[in-house]
Order: structure tokens, then C-alpha cells, then sequence
């Protein structure tokens, strides 16, 4: 089965919405696969998207792979952004503003609203409640400043449309973000993220070390640096037995996390690790039984996965992630979202 990220998607009421990666990033979508799990739920809005006589028979199979529709495209892609942009600044993807792709999202949630409605009936946001996370707290207007020409003609027209569902507070809060930045002027990005150090190159009491990769599957988006190795281990002797130090280079953001270390599967550690500048670190005291097995471990039989260890995680692969990567790195510019350029400027401004 194709892991979730290679397939943006669209959770519709009654069915799912499936694209192909490659081509959403690419710019050239063709074609859209509908797969049906209740077909009464999902007739209403599919006779309005494709028409009754090419519902009736999607209906009967169940599935069915019709002609693309630009957007439900474009939110596919935005929801993918959310979850699987692989940020990582030695791979040369920047990080997106969450603000930002919210405030595209909420855009494009609308349209698929108004191209369809009911389809996206106990969908997981609407416009309002993503325009509510994009504003608060001043995040929105924060972010803004690269393209604040585009933000405002999104903020415009998501007013029209709670006016138009009699939704009164929320049209003159889009209407007020468009006029602050009627006069914003381009400028250097307010932060700068400091870069994870490796750590003591030391081998002193160490009795084994390896490196690992952070599965994205298994981490909340926009915390983590995208690649390979950016984890180090290390059991090092102490005087009352020996402990687990973790360092996981590369962070963007805050997160509770942990690192679970396993000799041939077998977990026998957990370290709850903390921010730090631009990483997460942190130890663990092994007990008498993980000592014993740390004086005899081979470095090669460790595993180390941070973030959500159980076998319920459909984890990716490093073949999956570098695919993703490639693809990502060769998106066409005249094809970037709203937050892609917004990174892109900001970049330029960097130094």
C-alpha cells in the first residue's frame, strides 16, 4: 500500500479524494481517484460536482478515476503541505509559515465549498475555524510582510465570502488584516533558527554510538529537520551504571517528543528530550538490566526512533523521504503556494 505521503487527499463526506504527489507538485494534475465508503452520504455533493449521469455510475462502482478538479487539487496540496513539507535548510527546503498555508487552506476549503457544497461535510477544518488559527495571536499579520500584497487579496476575499454565510465578526476580521497591511513594506525576517552542534567528540566512557533518521511519520509537522542522520546517540559509562544521552539536531519549533532505543527490537530505554538551541537533547539513566546489556550491545543492533514508537505508525522509509525531497526541491517556481513564496523572499532577505 502507498504510504499517506505520496497521496494528498481529501477526506469528503462519504468517500476519499486521491492525488498523486508527483503531479500536484509538478503543476500538471490530471486526474483525480474517488474511492466511495458510504455512497448516500457522498451523492448529494458528487451529483453537483461530476453531474447525475456520471454520478449514478461512480456510485454503483464505488470508485472511479475521473478528470481532475483544479480545487480539490490545490487543497490536496495544501493539505499535504501542512503534514509532509520536509523542511530541512542543508537540503535546501525552507520551512513555511503555518499561518500562512493556513490562511491558503482557509481559501481553498472555501472554494471547494462553494464548487460543491456538502462535500466537505465533518471535513477537519473550515474556512473559519483555519482563518481563526491563522489570525491568532497576531500570527497571520507577522507573516505577512514578504507577500503582504497576496495576503491581502486572500484576507478580501475570504471577506466576501463570511459575509456571505452571514458570518459578520469573521468578515470584518479578514477585512481588518487586509487594511493593516495595506501599507506593510518588505523586510528581513523577524528570526533566525540557531543550527544544532554535534556532541563532544570525546570517546571517553562511551561503550556504543550510532547516528539515525527522524521518521516523519512519526513526529508533528514543522518541528524537525527533513534529513537523513540528524540523530545521535551515545550509552555512556556513569559510576553507578551508564545512561542514554539523545541529540536530535535541526528543530523549528517546540514539541513534546521522546526517543525509544531497542537492542534487536527489544526496547530498553526512553528519554524524554527538550528544546534546546535549535535541537532537542536528552538523557536517561539505564537500569540494571539495560546497563549489563549496554556493556555488551554492538552498536549496529540499536535502534533509535524519536517520536511515536508503537507498531500502529505507518512509518516512512528513507526511500520514501528521498523521493519526496527530489520532488520537492524540482517544484517549478510559477507553481509555488502563497507560503513557498513568502519563504522564498524571505530567504533572499536572509543575509
Amino acid at each position: 500500500m502507498t504510504h499517506p505521503v505520496h497521496t494528498p487527499v481529501v477526506a469528503a463526506d462519504g468517500g476519499l479524494i486521491r492525488f498523486t504527489l508527483a503531479e500536484l507538485l509538478a503543476g500538471r494534475t490530471t486526474s483525480m481517484r474517488l474511492e466511495l465508503s458510504d455512497a448516500g452520504a457522498a451523492e448529494p455533493w458528487l451529483t453537483r460536482l461530476i453531474g447525475a449521469e456520471a454520478s449514478l455510475a461512480v456510485l454503483g462502482q464505488g470508485q472511479a478515476d475521473l478528470p481532475a478538479v483544479p480545487e480539490l487539487g490545490r487543497l490536496a496540496l495544501l493539505l499535504w503541505l501542512r503534514r509532509w513539507w520536509p523542511a530541512s535548510p542543508s537540503l535546501g527546503v525552507p520551512s513555511l509559515d503555518p499561518a500562512l498555508l493556513d490562511l491558503e487552506t482557509a481559501v481553498a476549503t472555501a472554494d471547494v465549498e462553494d464548487l460543491a457544497e456538502g462535500l466537505l461535510d465533518g471535513f477537519e477544518a473550515s474556512p473559519a475555524e483555519l482563518f481563526d488559527t491563522a489570525i491568532a495571536d497576531g500570527a497571520l499579520v507577522a507573516a505577512a510582510t514578504p507577500v503582504a500584497d497576496e495576503v491581502r487579496g486572500l484576507c478580501t476575499r475570504l471577506a466576501a465570502w463570511f459575509d456571505d454565510q452571514d458570518d459578520v465578526v469573521r468578515a470584518e476580521a479578514a477585512a481588518e488584516v487586509s487594511a493593516g497591511l495595506e501599507n506593510a513594506a518588505p523586510g528581513q525576517r523577524a528570526y533566525a533558527l540557531a543550527a544544532g552542534t554535534d556532541p563532544g567528540s570525546s570517546s571517553e566512557g562511551v561503550l556504543a554510538s550510532g547516528r539515525a533518521s527522524v521518521d516523519w511519520a512519526r513526529v508533528p509537522p514543522g518541528i524537525l529537520d527533513a534529513a537523513e542522520n540528524t540523530v545521535t546517540w551515545r550509552i555512556v559509562a556513569a559510576a553507578t551504571g551508564a545512561r542514554l544521552d539523545v541529540e536530535v539536531a535541526g528543530a523549528f519549533a517546540d514539541a513534546t517528543l521522546t526517543a525509544v532505543a531497542a537492542d534487536d527490537g527489544e526496547p530498553f530505554a526512553e528519554v524524554s528530550l527538550a528544546l534546546g538551541a535549535g535541537r532537542f537533547t536528552g538523557t536517561a539513566d539505564l537500569d540494571d538490566a539495560a546497563t549489563r546489556l549496554a556493556t555488551e550491545v554492538h552498536s549496529g543492533r540499536v535502534t533509535l526512533v524519536v517520536g511515536a514508537a508503537g507498531e500502529g505508525v505507518a512509518g516512512t522509509t528513507p526511500e520514501d523521504r528521498a523521493q519526496v525531497v527530489a520532488l520537492v526541491r524540482a517544484r517549478p517556481p510559477e507553481v509555488r503556494t502563497l507560503a513557498e513564496r513568502a519563504a522564498a523572499v524571505s530567504d533572499d532577505e536572509e543575509f
